[in-house]
């Protein structure tokens, strides 16, 4: 376990569990999904070398070659990369380093964490040595629905278009106006700062100049509202994303 604590937060990152927030905790409140029996459903974990969800696990690189990725998690499909199933290694206080498998064979991902008065800085970097496989990053955290006092959660998000999902739950590529929730969906054109209302106790807001976004609100316990340089399946939309991604998440009281 990594810890960093600060005059108001308190940050434990477990690096063989993916060097997720397991624990994240402003004031005397917790803001991580704890545990719920996999990988994917809880605390906050970086996406990358892809973020979302690749069509049947297969990828082609710069040489036309295509390229199998691992779909244990999602089946039929690939999801979220590997970072968020690995052990990582500590580089310094709040940095992580992990070098990935085959194929993406020397690429690296780096992680850093840091503690800002009222506010968390969480960089996710992609380091492709080489390797000739598409990759985009982003950053999953995973928010309660419930804190310890206060209202349930309230989601403050609002975009120009999102992804047309297929029969498959996968996009289309077509872009189309916003649907109402329940969500489980890519968004562009992100309007003000996305943020998450706990009414009488918190809110946080989620700054970050990702073009992408996916918000999932199907699940009873949690929100996950994830900036990503690119969309789900992106490499098989023609869609390139950036290997870099930063956000800041800020709490105040409400």
């Amino acid at each position: 376990m990594q810890h960093i604590d600060g005059a108001e937060i308190s940050v434990s990152i477990d690096l063989d569990q993916g060097a997720r927030i397991a624990s994240l905790q402003w004031r005397d409140l917790q803001f991580a999904v704890p545990f719920r029996g996999t990988p994917l459903t809880w605390g906050w974990y970086a996406m990358a070398p892809w973020a979302g969800r690749i069509r049947d696990g297969l990828i082609v690189d710069e040489k036309d070659q295509v390229q199998t990725l691992p779909i244990n998690w999602d089946p039929p499909n690939a999801i979220h990369g590997y970072g968020f199933v690995s052990s990582w290694e500590e580089t310094g206080q709040g940095r992580a380093r992990l070098e990935l498998p085959a194929p993406y064979n020397g690429a690296v991902i780096e992680q850093t964490i840091e503690i800002l008065d009222d506010a968390v800085r969480w960089i996710i970097e992609y380091e492709a040595n080489g390797c000739t496989i598409p990759a985009w990053v982003g950053l999953h955290p995973w928010f309660p629905r419930e804190l310890a006092r206060g209202d349930a959660a309230e989601l403050e998000f609002d975009a120009t278009s999102m992804l047309l999902r297929g029969d498959d739950g996968l996009p289309t590529g077509e872009l189309v106006p916003i649907s109402k929730e329940p969500w489980d969906d890519a968004f562009t054109g992100i309007r003000g700062v996305p943020s998450i209302l706990w009414e009488g106790a918190a809110r946080v807001t989620i700054e970050s100049d990702a073009p992408w976004w996916t918000v999932y609100t199907e699940d009873t316990e949690g929100i996950a509202v994830e900036p990503q340089t690119a969309p789900p399946d992106a490499a098989n939309l023609g869609i390139v994303g950036d290997h870099y991604i930063e956000a800041l998440f800020t709490f105040s009281e409400d």
